[in-house]
């Protein structure tokens, strides 16, 4: 209900304002469950991509946001469960498997699932290595990997601003890739890693940015 009050209201605001140029829509099915997978250069990249895929896309949330006491923790819930964000204990020793799981029942229930395999916001722009998380739960799930491209966002909130300005945004939608074919080799390391590799070089083509063949993560904490 929220999400569908939020598409009439704010979506026709933000596309008004920004205009942002889509291309590739076609590519985005419009049901069934798919796998939305991009660049990650801003927080503003989870309201545009949804935005452009004119769809409702889930993405994985810290379970604080649904756990948190108080009427605020009630309000938190409700708004984060109403965009259709999905919980998931980061902090369980088992986090990153059962992230995978959850991942693969949202999208078993025909919804889109967005992700950003970077695992992390990009510290200077450029595009980082991909994890092999999108790659699991490509082949476990089976469903399609929409790539995208999204350039722009960073100036839209540059990192350290929580103000929104005006700039130019692009998403750009590539064709679906599919990896359903191998999903009995889930175990081996070289086909989860090629599998992710060749996400992130569709990825980087739609999105025009530089490579670094290193883990965002990595550079962030050598800062």
């Amino acid at each position: 209900m929220l999400y569908r009050t939020l598409e009439l209201t704010v979506a026709p605001a933000l596309r008004a304002v920004y205009r942002p140029r889509v291309t590739g829509l076609e590519h985005v099915p419009r049901t069934g469950g798919v796998i939305v997978a991009g660049n990650h250069i801003s927080f503003a990249d989870e309201i545009f991509t949804p935005l452009a895929a004119r769809r409702q896309v889930a993405y994985l949330a810290k379970a604080e946001y649904f756990t948190s006491p108080g009427l605020r923790g009630w309000a938190m819930k409700q708004f984060f469960g109403g965009l259709g964000l999905v919980p998931v204990d980061r902090t369980a020793t088992r986090a990153a498997a059962a992230s995978v799981d959850v991942c693969v029942d949202v999208l078993r229930q025909g919804r889109a699932f967005g992700i950003y395999p970077e695992g992390t916001r990009s510290p200077d722009g450029r595009l980082y290595r991909f994890r092999t998380g999108i790659a699991r739960i490509a082949l476990r799930s089976g469903a399609p990997v929409v790539p995208v491209g999204i350039v722009g966002t960073r100036e839209v909130q540059p990192p350290g601003d929580r103000r929104w300005h005006r700039a130019p945004v692009e998403i750009h939608f590539g064709p679906p890739l599919h990896f359903g074919h191998l999903a009995e080799r889930e175990r081996s390391a070289r086909v989860l890693r090629e599998v992710a590799d060749e996400v992130r070089v569709a990825v980087q083509k739609l999105s025009g940015q530089d490579y670094v063949d290193l883990y965002g993560s990595n550079v962030k904490t050598a800062e």
